[in-house]
């Protein structure tokens, strides 16, 4: 135990050293205020406020009504064999979290609080896309489709080369990480923070490589590569490392790494560099907190799936076990009868 604990001190140093050398070749020169943030009043106005936009109000309406429109056609189709219930509440849980990330003050406020922005990305990525991924959207749109569409166009597109490289586990873990690492320690972020479009892009960004994470995962849609669940174990345990490193770098950096919260003028709240540090921490302790219950859910996965396999061989025994005995007690109809004996005068 010791030895882990030192090893989990040095790799921790060490990522933090790493990060303080990426965060020193973005931290932002002296600049221009990005004007003033006034003071938010009070909670109930916070609660109240709301950046209802169209380009995320009018997707998430159309996700929900097309989900909805798909689960009532196979419904009725196949009433012996209905989309089940809990897959619309992930679906529509997933959304609902959109929404939240997306409309609610959180998204009012990311622009000026970093940790809030943070509480965001992890919305999106940690809650969102797995919630998504639930709800099982190409298994439904497979079921939905007609027996031609499937044959022309979505089976090959399922088993085409480009999807088949995408889907692949280490290149979906790879895609989250790289995202993950690359959108903070580049432009990206910053661009994001003075440009809507940018924003929304980023948005984008993040939950598509949450879902593709969260694919190979879940389990619950095919895949070209479908991973036993030792290994899907394995890809949250892997995944962990990162994101608490990442959380860490961002947390010891000296000062302020983007521009626009550095030079916002802003009266209340915790300063800059608290405001980053906070923001680290959310990475840091909520990302591992949302792998740790991933990786828990995933063990009880695998085992209800080997309790299942078990109850399964067990069923195959006992039915081979009666048809022997079965064939054991019946007469055999091909053995000569035995001749009939003389009367005895």
């Amino acid at each position: 135990m010791i030895r882990i604990a030192v090893l989990a001190r040095t790799l921790q140093f060490a990522a933090g050293i790493v990060g303080v050398a990426l965060i020193e070749l973005v931290i932002p020169a002296p600049a221009l205020a990005h004007g003033f943030a006034p003071p938010p009043g009070s909670l109930l106005s916070v609660l109240l406020t709301w950046q209802l936009d169209w380009y995320t109000l009018l997707p998430l309406a159309l996700a929900a009504w097309l989900y909805h429109w798909a689960v009532t056609k196979v419904n009725g189709a196949h009433p012996g064999n209905r989309v089940p219930r809990y897959r619309s509440w992930f679906w529509y849980g997933g959304l609902l979290t959109l929404l939240i990330a997306l409309a609610s003050p959180i998204a009012v406020y990311d622009d000026t609080l970093f940790a809030d922005h943070m509480i965001q990305h992890l919305a999106l990525v940690f809650v969102a896309a797995p919630l998504l991924a639930l709800g099982a959207p190409i298994t439904l749109l497979l079921r939905v489709s007609s027996a031609d569409t499937r044959r022309r166009v979505i089976l090959p597109v399922l088993h085409s080369w480009p999807v088949r490289l995408i889907g692949h586990p280490i290149v979906t873990w790879t895609l989250f990480a790289a995202v993950m690492w690359g959108s903070h320690f580049s432009g990206l972020f910053e661009a994001s923070l003075d440009n809507d479009a940018i924003h929304v892009f980023e948005h984008a960004l993040y939950l598509g490589s949450g879902l593709l994470f969260w694919w190979p995962v879940v389990g619950a849609d095919p895949t070209p590569w479908r991973l036993p669940h030792p290994a899907r174990v394995g890809y949250l345990a892997l995944g962990m490392p990162q994101s608490s490193f990442l959380g860490l770098a961002i947390f010891s950096a000296p000062g302020p790494i983007y521009q626009h919260y550095a030079t916002l003028v802003r009266n209340w709240g915790p300063t800059p560099l608290e405001d980053q540090q906070l923001a680290g921490g959310i990475m840091w302790l909520g990302g591992d907190l949302f792998f740790l219950t991933a990786m828990i859910l995933a063990v009880w996965v695998w085992l209800r799936a080997e309790e299942k396999a078990g109850r399964l061989a067990d069923q195959k025994l006992d039915r081979d076990e009666a048809r022997q005995a079965r064939l054991a007690g019946r007469p055999n109809m091909q053995s000569p009868s035995p001749a009939p004996q003389p009367p005895i005068d």
